[in-house]
């Protein structure tokens, strides 16, 4: 399965995502975003790496919204 970069810039609550290239090998793909989070102006958006079957797939798995971490013991 390949891997997909984008580009996610935040409007509010919505999400706008950009592909920009996609690698069959994690260790390419990181790579190239480590490479772009250096070229780019970062205050705007955010690039991203996904996995996925398929494009749509990788893009759903970047608007899924994550559970924040149960604070306990030393953490609380």
């Amino acid at each position: 399965m390949p891997y997909y970069i984008y580009r996610v810039t935040q409007l509010g609550p919505v999400k706008n995502l950009e592909k920009l290239t996609q690698f069959d090998v994690f260790k390419d793909a990181s790579a190239k975003a480590k490479e772009l989070r250096k070229e780019n102006d970062l205050t705007q958006c955010k690039i991203q790496v996904a996995f996925g079957e398929n494009e749509l797939q990788a893009e759903e798995a970047l608007h899924t919204v994550r559970e924040a971490e149960p604070l306990t013991g030393d953490d609380w």
